[in-house]
């Protein structure tokens, strides 16, 4: 066995710099108030000892836990098969890095997870949260609001009326499904039809929307509900072809679901894009870049929209630094573009 080495105190960060204890405190806890030359020489002090905070004691003194909930509302299954959510995790995790905050992810199976999750953010164990991946009867939004914690939307809210003021960052996914379906109209498609996500999710409810603004009035056997994923995806073309075998495009809600469909065409002799152009909403590159052929898709900048989610959330705890776009309105949405690959 080996002795180990005492954790350096406050005491010894004040001794090294040369200043109070009470210094050392506000420099490590973030408060305002001391120059920026004994600043610097705190934290040289800190750096040169090693000196770690005792969570515990400092969460008592700035009632903060420097940790933040990342609910994702869909079952783990899900979670890890899908980048989308790797992406956004990815920007989450930047942005609270940067700010010395952990990262502490929720996931929700069932009714009962559900439960769990409104138990653990009321139970103090976190400053705020961030969520998404939200359906519309979903209890979590009532959850959080009873269990008070400041929380940031992944995606527009479609609760409805009063939570006006809920904090989201989002896509313009109406206006990039209406770039998708225009430019499969250019093409001189006449049979043009659409892979939906999960019509109780926001996101795939506006995809739709934007189908329907350029298509009007077309068939509504041409509109297939799926669930975002690659099965799901082969069903729905499947099904698309039974009903309608002319069918000349698709626009599907996503890059999985697209691949799904490319899939199905290719084993029913379909060549792409010359019998069915196809498009799918994402842009992720693992997926539209490796489909046969690489797909033309709508890119939303999936990365950006977590970093945003993070530093709208810092900045209503009170970061430094997090601060950008004070005053600003409750809801962010991104821009999004056509990517134009083989597919279509």
């Amino acid at each position: 066995m080996t002795d180990t080495a005492p954790r350096p105190t406050l005491e010894a960060v004040a001794a090294r710099a040369g200043v109070s204890r009470a210094t050392v405190s506000r420099v490590v806890n973030g408060a305002d108030g001391v120059r920026e030359p004994l600043v610097a020489r705190v934290r040289r002090a800190v750096e040169e000892l090693g000196y770690v905070p005792n969570q515990a004691a400092r969460s008592l003194v700035t009632r903060r836990h420097d940790a933040v909930a990342v609910v994702i509302a869909e079952p783990e299954t899900r979670v890890f098969a899908d980048p989308f959510f790797a992406l956004q995790l990815r920007g989450i995790s930047k942005e609270l890095t940067a700010h010395d905050n952990q990262l502490v992810l929720l996931l929700t199976e069932g009714r009962d997870d559900h439960a769990r999750v409104g138990r653990y953010l009321a139970g103090g164990h976190v400053d705020g949260a961030l969520v998404f991946s939200l359906h519309l009867d979903d209890p979590l939004p009532g959850l959080i609001q009873h269990a008070g914690v400041p929380t940031v939307f992944g995606g527009r809210p479609g609760w409805g009326e009063g939570r006006g003021d809920a904090e989201y960052v989002d896509s313009d996914n109406r206006g990039g499904a209406r770039e998708a379906v225009r430019h499969l109209v250019a093409l001189g498609r006449t049979r043009v039809a659409h892979i939906s996500g999960p019509l109780d999710q926001t996101s795939a409810a506006d995809r739709l929307d934007g189908f329907r603004d350029v298509m009007g009035d077309a068939d509504p056997g041409l509109v297939v509900e799926s669930d975002f994923t690659p099965a799901g995806g082969e069903r729905a073309m499947r099904e698309l072809l039974e009903r309608h075998p002319d069918v000349d495009a698709v626009f599907a809600a996503n890059d999985l679901s697209a691949a799904g469909a490319l899939r199905v065409l290719r084993e029913r002799g379909r060549r792409v894009p010359e019998d069915v152009a196809v498009i799918g909403f994402d842009d992720m590159l693992p997926v539209a870049e490796q489909t046969d052929p690489p797909l033309t898709t709508v890119r939303q900048d999936i990365e950006e929209m977590g970093r945003l989610m993070a530093r709208l959330l810092l900045r209503r705890l009170g970061h430094r630094g997090a601060d950008q776009g004070r005053g600003a309105p409750p809801g962010v949405v991104l821009p999004t573009t056509l990517v134009r690959r083989a597919s279509a």
